[in-house]
């Protein structure tokens, strides 16, 4: 692989245009960005000061939630971990992978052997010093049989993981170009080894904040890491995560002054907090998406003209307008957007037609019985609405759609990857392999479509590992684009949209000039980053 190769494949947002002429064109045609864009903001070039309590309102959160990094699923949980520890590699404020516990990294050529430098001086937050052992531990506590990590798919190319002096050396059954990127995901902190075991309970890492108090579903606090190993980073004293599931009482919370952010603004009432002087409204694009999964093990979507009956059913650009208030772009039932390096821009886009669905729901044998669809605000702000609207376009193809009003707590553990048909979002993923792996690959925990069986999944799962090992980049893009046709044609993703991330922002708050739009609230990482002017 050469050093241009490996450059290109470490930084996929990397744009060869003029950013401003870019932005233009982009707003102009409607698509999606792939970093961030301040629609009015308190970005700040200047000096970082420290001081004060950050309190964030977290659109996200369950009771059932744990501090286990293997069973985290949500952007509470994401956050928290973000707060408290740092990983291998790290999607930069400015969209490029960059090293974090991890002073330097590089691959062998034929991209099967990632070897990992771990930065010296590091300490947990008991003075415990960071070693290699740590990192091995780390990652083994993802794999093998007996793991329940949702991270372990990801691994699974993985056959061994060495100490060499300060070197961590990744052995892989199969080259992956993308493996840097896969090292960085929240599933993965670096966590001490104690005892020969991963120590996870303890809330014990490397991260900017020390943890003093964590309530799943409720809140967690943190106090500054004095120690903390970056520079001009973690500026707040303290910093709370609150649970504000409803989006109205959050958006009252920060319209009453009692926190300092939130996420998951809901786009229909976006306005209503601009009008407010003391706020300001932070938007982000990227890779977010919102689906309706629906579970080919499970009747009738186990039928593939039902499945396409349903993607049918819906009116694509009613849901942006009524339900994103245009601050997104429509979907094409595949989870790449356009901010990712292999955007299949030649998939036709597929358009709200009822006859034709009708004639695949008579082509299914379809009997006119109510089908479930379970929704909840808890998947995103205006899920139930988006339902309700996708009952009455499919009603017109003569599918009948029963909406279920689930309740919001618990809604990730009982309810999403369960039952048959469900309101989902997902954050995206960097890259087609990091996105395809966690969510679309057969053996993936996280597979919410169960899309498990078939000449399709077959030709899919075959194509994804060639697609992970491929450095030329052109025949690299050939397999990206057939592994979204597929899941397009075949699959039982529906996907209606790509949303942008819509913050709210007290303006004592600063960030600087470039907002990572990889996750919300600044890639995760808003306590790290931000500061109080």
């Amino acid at each position: 692989m050469s050093k241009d190769q490996i450059d290109q494949l470490k930084n996929p947002f990397t744009m060869d245009i003029n950013r401003r002429q870019f932005v233009t064109s982009s707003l102009a045609a409607g698509i999606i960005l792939p970093t961030a864009m301040a629609v009015s903001g308190t970005a700040s070039a200047g000096a970082h000061k420290a001081g004060g309590k950050f309190r964030l309102g977290m659109g996200h959160g369950s009771t059932t939630d744990s501090l286990d990094p293997g069973t985290s699923e949500n952007g509470m949980s994401q956050n928290v971990c973000f707060a408290y520890c740092n990983h291998l590699t790290e999607v930069s404020k400015e969209g490029n992978l960059i090293p974090e516990l991890a002073v330097e990294y590089g691959a062998s050529a034929d991209a099967k052997t990632w070897t990992f430098k771990i930065r010296p001086g590091v300490t947990f937050h008991d003075g415990k010093a960071l070693t290699p052992a740590d990192v091995v531990g780390s990652f083994q506590f993802h794999m093998g049989e007996d793991t329940k990590s949702a991270g372990k798919s990801l691994l699974a190319d993985v056959t061994n993981i060495a100490v060499n002096g300060d070197d961590v050396v990744f052995t892989l059954g199969n080259a992956s170009a993308d493996f840097a990127f896969i090292v960085s995901d929240y599933h993965f902190p670096i966590l001490p080894v104690r005892d020969g075991q991963l120590d996870w309970a303890s809330g014990i890492g490397t991260g900017g904040y020390i943890m003093e108090n964590y309530e799943p579903g409720v809140r967690a606090k943190f106090y500054r890491n004095p120690n903390y190993w970056k520079q001009d980073a973690a500026h707040f004293d303290e910093v709370e995560l609150l649970v504000i599931l409803d989006v109205t009482a959050r958006q009252n919370a920060m319209m009453n002054g009692d926190v300092d952010a939130i996420g998951r603004v809901d786009p229909k009432t976006v306005h209503l907090l601009a009008r407010n002087p003391t706020l300001d409204i932070l938007e982000t694009t990227g890779t977010l998406h919102y689906t309706f999964p629906m579970r080919c093990d499970a009747s009738p979507f186990d039928n593939y003209d039902f499945r396409m009956a349903c993607k049918l059913s819906v009116d694509r650009e009613e849901l942006v307008t009524k339900i994103l208030s245009g601050h997104g772009a429509i979907g094409n039932d595949t989870p790449i957007s356009t901010a990712n390096p292999f955007h299949n821009s030649d998939l036709a886009q597929r358009a709200y037609d009822p006859d034709k669905a009708a004639f695949h729901l008579k082509k299914a044998g379809y009997d006119g019985s109510n089908v479930q669809l379970s929704a909840s605000d808890a998947a995103f702000a205006g899920a139930v609405d988006a339902a309700l609207l996708i009952k009455e376009s499919a009603a017109k193809s003569g599918l009948n759609i029963e909406v279920v009003r689930e309740p919001k707590d618990g809604y990730w553990s009982n309810v999403w990857n369960k039952k048959p048909w469900s309101a989902c979002y997902w954050g995206g993923r960097p890259t087609e392999d990091w996105m395809f792996t966690a969510a679309y690959m057969a053996d993936g925990k996280w597979n919410d479509t169960a899309w498990r069986t078939g000449a399709s999944v077959e030709r899919f799962n075959k194509l994804v590992l060639l697609g992970r090992a491929e450095v030329d980049l052109v025949k690299r893009r050939e397999i990206y684009y057939e592994c979204q046709a597929l899941v397009n044609d075949d699959g039982g993703a529906l996907i209606p949209m790509f949303a942008n991330n819509v913050h709210a922002l007290s303006k004592k708050l600063s960030h600087g000039p470039d907002v990572a739009a990889n996750w919300e609230l600044d890639g995760g990482k808003a306590a790290e980053r931000w500061w109080f002017a």
